[in-house]
């Protein structure tokens, strides 16, 4: 069955790191755009990143853009999120997904994982 399991959250202090990773199983990896959101408490899951099928095209949100970075290793079926220079209002669970079709839509993408929560202090 199809699973996406992400690893890496934590607590960190405001301008810290984290890298997490997202290993995928179950469909044909390499087919798949991938994504990282994002959901605080109280609100709504937004997108953060996405990578396409190649590596080779990246999309960032403007919040986190210049700090974070995607990437992927189709050998390893596995995405990352490098995340740097965190601030507390990164604090949220991250969710990484797979899509077929390029899009920065939560509905738009097919399957997901369970989250990892990061948290930032200040």
């Amino acid at each position: 069955q199809v699973q996406l399991v992400e690893s890496g959250g934590g607590l960190v202090q405001a301008g810290g790191s984290l890298r997490l990773s997202c290993a995928a199983s179950g469909f044909t990896f390499s087919n798949y755009i991938m994504g990282w959101f994002r959901q605080a408490p109280g609100k709504e899951r937004e997108f953060v990143a996405r990578i396409g099928w190649g590596a080779g095209s990246t999309y960032y949100a403007d919040s986190v853009k210049g700090r974070f970075t995607i990437s992927r290793d189709n050998a390893k079926n596995t995405v990352y999120l490098q995340m740097n220079s965190l601030k507390p209002e990164d604090t949220a669970v991250y969710y990484c997904a797979a899509a077929v079709t390029i899009t920065t839509i939560p509905r738009h993408y097919n399957y997901w994982g369970q989250g990892t929560q990061v948290t930032v202090s200040s």
